[in-house]
């Protein structure tokens, strides 16, 4: 199945992969049109290679970002160079790869547009590449995980784990008893966050005994990449804010209070809808984006959901150092505690009781008894049990 849906997404347009929504963080936010980090010389020269909203955009880009900074942090004799792609095309990006590639030790590539680099990569085998959600395509074709690339690591994460949590704080939060999620295209990735949430919902319903209804405009609804109608919120561009705070708009309406946004920019219409509101809520995602949600004397972020691409940019950057770098394609998920939500203090409005039951829950993902619907997991939010 990952092999047909490689080959639907290289021919697809392909935008950028950033999943969520909000402004950028802007204290500590380094500004795209940097050339480099200063540092000292001797150490590894590294390239992060991003989507158009570059990697200041306070979730996806940003994240994994930060991860590279926190190597340097250590190790003050690299340097990083953040080269923004600007179209989101696959083949621009691959091109904005291979234009580099003899110029760096490591180039960090966010997104699946990037998975063409499978292309050229053996053919530079002293260039290590850490590719972020995707696995490399040779000739369109995904590879076979248990065949990697030597100087690849590739990596898919779980987004229907975080997905799950922002479910459960939705559910057991929402005064109204209606939350949403809203997204920007249905790819994978963002319906695996939306596939997560309705079973967190279902899951608290279940064990709480309530009954929150997951709101649905059946004009926005997504079709993922097999044509599928999987329902939900779809804006259906990652950079289109007018028609994100429309779909909000349009939820409020409807009674919702707390919105899942993973929608790229086009969440930033969310976050602005929220503002507006009255006593409405958003749950961030990928990063912490509780700065982003400071509205006045209050703040609309309820708690984000985490998608922690800084943590495997982080460990592959010292496993490059270290000369102990195996080229791999991997899943990442709660057991290495790549997913999980926003709890500590000062940086959410959980009441204590939903913090304590969603610790609770996250114990259950990491052993297997609670398994949320993906995309391509055979489990969708109808049949999802634990």
């Amino acid at each position: 199945m990952k092999k047909f849906l490689a080959t639907i997404l290289t021919v697809a347009m392909a935008l950028s992969l950033v999943a969520c929504g909000g402004a950028a963080t802007t204290e500590n936010t380094p500004d795209a049109t940097d050339a480099a980090v200063e540092a000292t010389e001797g150490g590894l020269k590294i390239a992060i290679v991003s989507s158009p909203s570059g990697v200041d955009d306070g979730s996806f880009n940003y994240d994994n970002y930060q991860g590279i900074l926190s190597f340097i942090d250590e190790n003050p004799g690299a340097t990083v160079t953040p080269i923004q792609e600007t179209t989101g095309d696959s083949a621009a990006a691959v091109q904005a790869v291979a234009d580099v590639v003899a110029d760096y030790d490591v180039i960090i590539c966010c997104g699946f547009q990037f998975a063409g680099i499978g292309d050229f990569a053996a053919e530079n085998p002293d260039t290590k590449f850490i590719l972020i959600d995707s696995w490399p395509t040779i000739e369109g074709t995904e590879i076979a995980a248990d065949a990697p690339i030597d100087n690849v690591y590739a990596c898919y994460f779980a987004e229907q784990e975080s997905g799950f949590y922002a479910g459960m704080a939705a559910a057991l939060e929402t005064k109204t008893g209606k939350v949403a999620s809203v997204h920007g295209i249905a790819y994978p990735s963002n319906v695996n966050y939306q596939y997560g949430f309705e079973c967190g919902v279902k899951y608290v319903n279940e064990t709480e005994g309530l009954n929150v209804e997951v709101v649905a405009l059946p004009s926005y609804a997504g079709t993922d990449v097999t044509g599928a109608n999987v329902g939900g919120n779809y804006v259906g561009s990652f950079a289109d804010e007018a028609t994100g705070k429309v779909v909000a708009e349009a939820l409020i309406a409807e009674g919702v209070d707390i919105m899942f946004v993973a929608a790229g920019a086009s969440g930033n219409g969310v976050f602005t809808a929220a503002k507006e509101g009255t006593d409405v809520y958003v749950i961030g995602c990928d990063a912490d984006q509780y700065d982003d949600g400071a509205n006045g004397d209050k703040n609309i972020i309820l708690t984000s959901a985490l998608k922690v691409m800084h943590l495997a940019n982080y460990n592959q950057l010292n496993l490059v150092k270290d000369g102990a770098f195996v080229g791999a394609c991997e899943t990442l998920n709660a057991t290495g505690d790549y997913t999980g939500y926003v709890s500590a203090e000062g940086r959410n409005q959980l009441a204590a009781d939903t913090i304590s039951k969603m610790d609770a829950a996250v114990e259950l993902v990491k052993d297997g008894t609670i398994v949320p619907a993906a995309n391509f997991n055979g489990v969708t939010p109808d049949t999802f049990t634990w």
